[in-house]
């Protein structure tokens, strides 16, 4: 048996958390800057603690109106002081429920920009670094951020997207395209498969690029996502992938 990680971005005002987090084994969630508030975080968070699903902070851009899928210009110090309010916010919660952070990962504008740009990553770095005890990143394999946190020696957790088809630079097909999702349960499989077995991925052009996965999201708001993950949990054993 293989294992994998599955994780859901969640607490973004789906409300599915209930029927989602039983089928996954880690969750990033939403802690104000794209969505969520207290009420949402406390909620999301002890859903998570009563299935034993690994715990996550899923910081953004400031950014509601958009929900955080556009990319936001601002200083080193508001940025720094946004993400670490995020953060703080999401921790307290956490100590007052006796829960655990086990990954922080950047939502959205904000991870596909530190993909890209080693400054922007520096600065990420050091307004998470009050939190980097016992805590790992989750990033995409080959990008800048994934770089940087090596070199200041952060525990990483490459991640994957069962939910999207891939350019060939690795990055995300764009969500304004009508090819960017993949909502077929099989076809979801199949792709996850691909790169577990294979190390590496079709993108969109037809071409196999090398890649590397330990942990595969699938978003909460993806339509169908339940049903997929429902197909997942029921057919990935039987081929021998375990979900842990």
């Amino acid at each position: 048996m293989k294992q994998i990680d599955l994780n859901c971005d969640v607490g973004e005002g789906v409300g599915n958390e209930n029927e989602l987090l039983p089928l996954i084994s880690s969750c990033s969630i939403a802690c104000g800057g794209h969505a969520g508030d207290v009420q949402t975080m406390e909620e999301v968070i002890g859903i998570a603690m009563r299935h034993k699903v690994k715990i996550g902070a899923h910081p953004s851009y400031p950014d509601r109106e958009n929900f955080g899928r556009k990319s936001v210009k601002m200083s080193r110090n508001a940025f720094i002081e946004s993400i670490r309010a995020q953060l703080n916010s999401f921790c307290e919660i956490l100590e007052k429920q006796k829960a655990s952070l086990n990954h922080i990962k950047p939502h959205g504008a904000l991870y596909n920009d530190l993909a890209n740009d080693p400054v922007l990553s520096k600065v990420f770095l050091d307004a998470v670094s009050p939190f980097k005890s016992g805590v790992k990143l989750y990033v995409p394999f080959g990008s800048v951020i994934a770089e940087e946190a090596q070199k200041q020696e952060w525990e990483l957790v490459y991640e994957a997207f069962g939910d999207r088809n891939y350019n060939n630079d690795l990055s995300l097909v764009s969500r304004n395209e009508p090819n960017a999702l993949i909502l077929d349960p099989e076809k979801v499989m199949g792709h996850i498969l691909n790169i577990i077995d294979t190390g590496k991925v079709k993108t969109i052009s037809g071409d196999i690029q090398p890649i590397r996965a330990e942990t595969f999201c699938l978003h909460g708001d993806t339509p169908y996502v339940l049903q997929i993950l429902m197909y997942l949990s029921r057919e990935l054993p039987k081929r021998a992938v375990q979900v842990k």
